[in-house]
């Protein structure tokens, strides 16, 4: 079989270490270990094994640097030696350093990070923070842009924020207006244009920016509202099964 000659062709020793094979792959050159999420290793060289962060001897590892609960069965721990390649259904793969910084990110676009970062579940709902000195790969629907506050952002293309407070939601006027509206509001997430819903960035820091209102996934965000509907009574279920059924009833008339 003979490839293109614009297309090369990598082994263990010609891949790149700790950088990207393209713009949709990244390798990892492991010495050790990393936090990767399932689902994200397409490939690897050399004596890597993985292992559920429920496994015994990784016990001080995951009680050091990751504290998400909601998330643990998305994740595994790659180690051992050699090159582990990641990649995300074609998406666009990057880097980041972090430098006694402090991330929030898109569960779902977080890809694997360095165990010199911990992890931690954001106050919103489908984000997890990384803080520490270290690096993590993480994939977006198209190139970055980094973007500074004040600024309001699609909730759909939004992919992070670093060093700067939570956003809060934004709503216009059309957004709120009538009873299908107000269905919407109460729900509260969701089902509209960003020109009705955005996120409101204030004060200083980082705003990340995918190129696209297409999420990578939803599944991040229901494992989110579906780890709070343990602390409600039933008069909450019952309430909650009532703004749904409005919030469906929106979408159908959309």
């Amino acid at each position: 079989m003979t490839t293109p000659t614009s297309t090369p062709t990598f082994n263990a020793a010609t891949l790149p270490a700790n950088d990207n094979v393209n713009a949709y792959s990244f390798c990892v050159d492991l010495n050790g270990q990393w936090f990767a999420q399932k689902g994200k290793m397409i490939a690897y060289y050399g004596d890597i094994r993985f292992e559920s962060l429920s496994a015994g001897p990784l016990d001080a590892l995951v009680a050091a640097h990751f504290h998400s609960p909601l998330y643990s069965q998305d994740w595994i721990v790659a180690q051992g030696r050699g090159k582990l390649l990641l990649a995300d259904r074609g998406f666009d793969v990057n880097s980041y350093d972090l430098d006694e910084g402090n991330l929030t990110i898109r569960a779902g676009n977080l890809l694997a990070f360095e165990p010199g970062l911990e992890l931690k579940q954001s106050i919103i709902p489908g984000f997890l923070t990384l803080i520490g000195t270290g690096r993590f790969v993480a994939a977006s629907n198209g190139p970055v842009h980094f973007v500074e506050p004040p600024i309001r952002v699609d909730p759909q293309a939004l992919l992070g924020w670093a060093d700067c407070p939570s956003p809060s939601h934004h709503y216009d006027h059309s957004y709120m207006r009538g009873v299908m509206g107000a269905a919407r509001s109460m729900f509260g997430i969701g089902g509209t244009s960003g020109e009705e819903h955005q996120f409101d960035f204030t004060g200083q820091g980082t705003v990340l920016m995918q190129s696209s209102e297409v999420v990578a996934s939803e599944d991040t965000l229901l494992r989110d509202l579906e780890g709070q509907i343990g602390v409600l009574g039933v008069s909450g279920l019952q309430r909650l099964h009532h703004t749904i059924g409005q919030r469906l009833a929106a979408e159908r008339q959309d």
